[in-house]
């Protein structure tokens, strides 16, 4: 018996660093509990960068809307816009959530384009002094890279079905078909995009041009035509978050560190995956 107690020592010294750093590791990476004495009862979400995939964020969004201990919602926003279906997604998801809980979505930078799509159904939007608002609008973009193909002698082969399949293409300019069939496209796009905020915001769709039409705003002027409800800071918002909640004593939900890791992680391998194979596409 002493014997196999004197091995076992003798092992414990042998690996005692190995096992402090794995003790270690799993103490900084392990995720918090959640059954503390004071429980978070709200949660602040980011929306930040181009928005090139919604999933991430959408998690987050339906996880907040499954937790009834989570009360009410912060919409962090910071991004240009991007594609557009995810902007479209996220803006779906938190008018689903805010069926079950009360939304603020504040501009804590830029909140343009597919960001401001994506922040339309909260109950209040609110944007700093200093933030940048609007940019309603549709883009789609390619190049003539015609005269340098034949600079550098490449030629294009095509074989095709259908008048439009090489609409968009990068290797000669456009066929007046082939860019009024993009143009329609964008329109389509657009007229959707200034519904849906003329609906959420309850503006007037036939006054448009006051506040789509890819004007940008500053946070006093976003105000002035509708497209926010008031200027303000991030403490300000996020106490008007507890108060429609009816939080009496707000506990903000923290993020786990490794969690926000791989999170950010695998937010730019998809930015950067999607640069490489990057095509013509509407962006808003």
């Amino acid at each position: 018996m002493f014997s196999a107690i004197g091995k076992t020592i003798k092992w414990i010294g042998q690996h005692f660093m190995g096992m402090l750093f794995l003790l270690i590791v799993v103490v900084v990476f392990m995720p918090k509990s959640e059954t503390t004495l004071n429980p978070a009862n709200l949660q602040e979400i980011e929306l930040l960068g181009p928005i090139m995939s919604a999933d991430l964020v959408i998690k987050e969004i339906e996880k907040a809307q499954k937790d009834p201990k989570i009360k009410g919602v912060l919409l962090n926003v910071n991004s240009p816009g991007g594609a557009v279906p995810p902007s479209i997604e996220i803006a779906y998801a938190i008018k689903e959530l805010k069926k079950h809980k009360p939304v603020i979505a504040y501009a804590s930078g830029i909140m343009a384009s597919g960001s401001y799509y994506a922040s339309i159904y909260a109950n209040k939007i609110i944007a700093n002094p200093g933030s940048i608002v609007g940019s309603i609008g549709v883009i789609m973009q390619s190049v003539n890279a015609e005269e340098l193909m034949k600079t550098i002698g490449v030629k294009p082969q095509t074989v095709k079905q259908g008048t439009y399949k090489e609409a968009g293409t990068p290797t000669r300019e456009w066929t007046a078909e082939e860019r009024a069939e993009l143009e329609t496209l964008t329109k389509d796009t657009y007229d959707l995009f200034v519904k849906d905020v003329a609906t959420a915001r309850g503006l007037d769709i036939n006054a448009s041009k006051s506040y789509a039409d890819a004007h940008i705003f500053s946070s006093q002027r976003a105000k002035s035509v509708g497209l926010i409800d008031e200027v303000g800071v991030k403490s300000q918002a996020k106490t008007q978050v507890a108060e429609l909640a009816k939080v009496e004593k707000p506990v903000w939900k923290e993020k786990d560190k490794f969690e926000t890791f791989m999170d950010k992680l695998g937010t730019k391998s998809i930015m950067k995956l999607q640069s490489y194979f990057y095509g013509l596409k509407a962006s808003l």
